[in-house]
């Protein structure tokens, strides 16, 4: 066969002319034969529908992710684009994150202390926002939940932790304080202590309070706590003052409204 008739006979792609056929010789038959190949075109418009694919299903896992972290789905509008305040506490949160691939890799994890209503929850919830935006698998509960878990279940619960990059604890002092209860919390943390895997707790407690605890079974959960977790004190304006002050404004405006138009 004339070699030039046969590239006339090809078929090429009209947009990047490119062809679409590949001639194969068959040693055995004698006769070259033709398979079907992707243009420039085709290539480019596969990636496209691969990188769209991969896409979606990192913003499906992540939608997961974040709705299985957090308890109160209030969490979910929590995060450092949100806060005007650049207190010490909340700066040391933002260099966590940041150094989120060293902290991983030691295990590092953070003691948010502070008085009631001082945002320890609300920067936890920031750090959790943060990392699950990267594709961080974080789950955020607290004491008192754990406390509540059956003896039936708590082994599981306890394996199932393992599979959270970051575990954060809410509320270290408010859950109840029974034998049991005790038992559940040391299982959790001296589980995570055991994995290396970073861990953040919130507490009312002073340090103060923490290193002088004469009771035995606590006292081991709180040196497991200590070995893990650099304590950083969180000052700050009250979150749930501040609630509370712009529910009164968001009434305040409706109830003048209202009178306004009755008068």
């Amino acid at each position: 066969m004339d070699k030039g008739k046969e590239k006339q006979e090809q078929k090429y792609c009209p947009v990047c002319r490119e062809s679409l056929e590949l001639v194969l010789p068959n040693a055995i038959m004698g006769v070259d034969f033709k398979v079907r190949r992707m243009c420039a075109c085709e290539r480019a418009k596969e990636e496209q529908q691969r990188l769209e694919r991969e896409q979606r299903q990192r913003s499906m896992e992540l939608e997961r992710n974040r709705s299985v972290c957090f308890h109160d789905k209030r969490m979910l509008d929590w995060n450092f684009a949100h806060d005007n305040g650049r207190t010490p506490a909340m700066e040391k949160a933002k260099l966590y994150v940041g150094h989120w691939d060293d902290v991983r890799k030691n295990g590092a994890g953070l003691l948010l202390w502070g008085g009631i209503g001082s945002g320890k929850t609300y920067l936890a919830a920031c750090i959790a926002n943060a990392l699950l935006g990267q594709g961080k698998k974080v789950l955020m509960t607290d004491f008192v939940s754990i406390t509540n878990i059956s003896m039936y279940d708590i082994q599981e619960y306890v394996q199932s932790l393992s599979a959270y990059d970051l575990l954060i604890i809410d509320d270290l002092g408010a859950e109840r304080k029974t034998e049991y209860a005790v038992q559940n919390i040391f299982d959790v943390v001296n589980r995570r202590w055991e994995s290396g895997k970073p861990l953040i707790v919130t507490t009312n407690l002073s340090l103060e309070d923490i290193h002088q605890e004469t009771d035995l079974a606590k006292g081991r959960i709180y040196d497991r706590l200590l070995d893990m977790c650099t304590p950083v004190m969180v000052i700050g304006e009250s979150k749930r003052v501040e609630s509370a002050e712009k529910k009164k404004d968001f009434f305040k405006g409706i109830f003048t409204t209202e009178e306004g138009v009755k008068n």
